[in-house]
C-alpha cells in the first residue's frame, strides 16, 4: 500500500473504527488553456495532475451518511432521506452534495432516492491537492466520492454521468455556478495527455501532450492568495457572458467566432464586450493550442498561453497582482509560456518550462515575490496523470 492509501486507511480507522470497504481517489486538475469557456458551451483543455484526493468508504446497514475530512475537525452526519441542497453547508456540502445528486440519479426521475438500493456510508477524506490554488480540489473531492458511491451503491453510471453529478452538486448544493470542465478532467484524465472538452455536447478527446518528448514540463505557482468561485466575482462574469449572448441573439457565446467581434463591439457596452471578447478569443486559443501540439509539438504553444493570460488580465479581469507577477517572472526567465489557471481572483499560475530551466525559473519567481513583499509562493511540478479510480 502506498503512502497516500495508508494515510487514508489509517484516517478512516481513527474516525470510524475498523477498515473501509475500499479506497478510491481522484486527481486535481490544471487547465492548460480555456478559462471560463466551459459554462459558455465552448472548448477547454485541462489535464489531470499527480495530486489526488482519497476517500476511504464503508457501506452501512442504515441510511446514515457520516463524512470526515483530515482538513477539518469533526464528523458531519446526515440522513439520506433528509438530504436537500439547502440543508448542506460548509466543507461537507461537497461530498454530501454528491450523495444527494447520486440519489436523484438512482431514482431515475429526479425524485426521492430509492431506499431499496441505497444504504448509508462512512466516508473519510484525505488529500494532497492544494486547496484554494485553482487546482480544483473541490472536483477531486466530488469525483472521488462519486466513483466510490457508484461502486458501493452499484449504480453503473458512466464517467460522463458522474461528471454531470459532480457539477450538479457544485451548482445546486455548494452554490458555485461552475461548468463541467473540472469534473471531466478529474474523471477522464490520462497520463501525458490533455482532454479536449467540447462543453456544448460534452464530447471529449484525449490529446497527447508530448511534454516529455520535448524535454519540458509544467510548473504550478501557487500564489497562496485565496479565492472562492461561489463569491460575486465568478457569478458576475457568468452574467456578463449571458447578457452578451442574449444581446448578440445567440444561445451561448460558443455560437460566435472572431469574425463576430466587430458586431459585438457595436452592440455591447464596453465591459460586456471585453468579457465576450475573452470567451471568443479563448475558444480559438484552445483549438490553436491543440493544433500546435499535434503539428509542431509542445514548444509551439507558448504564445497561446501568454495571450490567454493577457486576455484574462485585461478583458475578463480575473487576475491579481500576484498572478501577474508569477506569469511575468516566468516569461522573463525563459518559460515557453505562462498564464494564470483556474477561476481567477487568486490561486495559481502555470508555466511551461524546459526541464533544464525548471529550478532556475522557480528560484527566480520566488525571489520576485520576496522583492515585492508578497507571501512566498508554493512552486512545484505537475505531470498529466490518470483520472478517478478505485485504488484498493
Amino acid at each position: 500500500m502506498n503512502q497516500a492509501l495508508q494515510r487514508g486507511s489509517e484516517y478512516f480507522s481513527s474516525q470510524f473504527g475498523g477498515a473501509p470497504d475500499g479506497l478510491w481517489s481522484a486527481p486535481g486538475r490544471v487547465n492548460l488553456i480555456g478559462e471560463h469557456t466551459d459554462y459558455n458551451e465552448g472548448f477547454a483543455f485541462p489535464l489531470a495532475i499527480d495530486k489526488r484526493t482519497t476517500v476511504a468508504a464503508r457501506a452501512r446497514e442504515d441510511r446514515l451518511l457520516r463524512v470526515a475530512s483530515s482538513a477539518f475537525p469533526g464528523v458531519v452526519e446526515a440522513n439520506l432521506d433528509a438530504l436537500t441542497p439547502d440543508a448542506l453547508t460548509g466543507w461537507a456540502a461537497y461530498p454530501l452534495g454528491v450523495a444527494w445528486a447520486m440519489s436523484r440519479a438512482a431514482a431515475g426521475d429526479g425524485g426521492a432516492s430509492s431506499g431499496a438500493r441505497l444504504t448509508g456510508m462512512d466516508l473519510a477524506l484525505t488529500s494532497n491537492v492544494p486547496a484554494g490554488a485553482g487546482l480544483s480540489s473541490s472536483a477531486a473531492v466530488e469525483c472521488a466520492v462519486a466513483v466510490a458511491l457508484n461502486d458501493l451503491w452499484g449504480l453503473g453510471l458512466d464517467r460522463q454521468e458522474l461528471a454531470r453529478i459532480g457539477q450538479l452538486a457544485e451548482n445546486k448544493v455548494v452554490g458555485a455556478p461552475t461548468g463541467i470542465m473540472d469534473q471531466s478532467a478529474s474523471l477522464l484524465g490520462e497520463p501525458d495527455h490533455g482532454i479536449l472538452l467540447d462543453c456544448q455536447n460534452l464530447l471529449t478527446e484525449s490529446v497527447a501532450l508530448g511534454f516529455a518528448a520535448a524535454g519540458a514540463g509544467l510548473l504550478v505557482i501557487d500564489t497562496r492568495t485565496s479565492h472562492s468561485h461561489a463569491d460575486g466575482g465568478y457569478a458576475s462574469r457568468r452574467r456578463s457572458c449571458e447578457d452578451g449572448a442574449r444581446a448578440m441573439g445567440v444561445g451561448s457565446l460558443r455560437a460566435l467566432g472572431p469574425e463576430d467581434l466587430p458586431r459585438a463591439a457595436d452592440l455591447l457596452d464596453e465591459k460586456t464586450y471585453r468579457r465576450v471578447r475573452h470567451i471568443i478569443t479563448e475558444n480559438q486559443r484552445v483549438l490553436d493550442t491543440v493544433a500546435a501540439l499535434r503539428g509542431s509539438g509542445a514548444a509551439a504553444i507558448g504564445p497561446f498561453l501568454n495571450a490567454s493570460h493577457v486576455s484574462m488580465r485585461d478583458d475578463f479581469e480575473i487576475s491579481t497582482p500576484e498572478l501577474d507577477l508569477a506569469v511575468a517572472s516566468a516569461q522573463e526567465l525563459g518559460a515557453i509560456g505562462a498564464r494564470m489557471t483556474g477561476g481567477g481572483f487568486g490561486g495559481a499560475a502555470i508555466a511551461l518550462v524546459r526541464n533544464d530551466d525548471a529550478g532556475r525559473v522557480a528560484g527566480g519567481i520566488a525571489r520576485s515575490f520576496a522583492r515585492a513583499g508578497y507571501t512566498a509562493p508554493a512552486i512545484f511540478p505537475v505531470t498529466a496523470s490518470g483520472g478517478a479510480r478505485r485504488d484498493l
